[in-house]
């Protein structure tokens, strides 16, 4: 059974760099598409990035390119996204998640981690 903890979050000014990760355990990574999701308060989840469990290419979102960069260690079952140039709008809960294929529609993984918060604040 497909296992993700997040980690990482935390406080970070407007314009500062942070990097969530994602530890992934009782599958072979590469076998799924890890996807990077986000949450924030009255708001619908919404996907940032996806890396692909055919070729490895990263897909990111439109506010999400040029900024954040998601990447896996298959070797350590790790997933990352680095995120820089953050804006308060990025406050959010970052999920990752596993899937059969890449798709910012939440409802097409079954795979969760629990989520860790990311605050921009000035």
């Amino acid at each position: 059974q497909v296992q993700l903890v997040e980690s990482g979050g935390g406080l970070v000014q407007p314009g500062g760099s942070l990097r969530v990760s994602c530890a992934v355990s009782g599958v072979t990574l590469n076998h799924y598409a890890i996807a990077w999701f986000r949450q924030a308060p009255g708001k619908e989840r919404e996907g940032v990035a996806c890396i692909s469990n055919s070729d490895g290419s990263p897909h990111y979102a439109y506010f999400a390119k040029g900024r954040f960069t998601a990447s896996r260690d298959n070797a350590e079952n790790m997933v990352y996204l680095q995120m820089s140039s953050l804006k308060s709008e990025d406050t959010a809960v970052y999920y990752c998640a596993a899937g059969d294929f890449c798709t910012f529609y939440s409802g097409g993984y079954s795979n969760w981690g629990q989520g860790t918060q990311v605050t921009v604040f000035s």
